[in-house]
């Protein structure tokens, strides 16, 4: 089973949306965790936007990136463009993208929801690629 960790600056938004969805849509064929550069706590409306599509994060927590190891994953992926802050070892993965999305913290509600569609567009399309590699 690949092994997934997608980060960001703080854990809250983005990477967690994107956990939810790789969750759901790599079930059975990907592990996945999120992590920040630092930890923060799970955004409400991040919780609320997954929840409209069917999907729950609340039970997701926020976790610093350093508590993890770069060798135990197969794939990382930056949804901040925080990939020329992330250690050597965490770029150096099989694979690895920077997917630049907007922050939505603090923004209305529909940045939320657009930024959750993107995520979940790449997501889907990170799954079938993980799918058919050979990694």
């Amino acid at each position: 089973m690949k092994q997934v960790m997608f980060v960001c600056k703080k854990n809250s938004c983005r990477s967690q949306m994107a956990e939810g969805f790789a969750r759901t849509l790599g079930e059975g064929t990907i592990a996945v965790t999120s992590s920040g550069l630092e930890s923060s706590g799970v955004h409400p409306t991040a919780i609320q936007v997954m929840s409209e599509i069917g999907i729950d994060i609340s039970n997701q927590t926020s976790k610093p990136l350093s508590n993890f190891h770069p060798e135990d994953y197969n794939a990382v992926i930056s949804l901040c463009g925080c990939g020329v802050n992330l250690p050597e070892d965490w770029v150096l993965r099989e694979v690895f993208e920077d997917w630049q999305l907007d922050d939505p913290d603090g923004q209305p509600i529909e940045t939320f929801q657009r930024v959750r569609d993107e995520i979940k567009e790449r997501v889907a399309k990170l799954v079938e690629s993980l799918r058919e590699s050979k990694i």
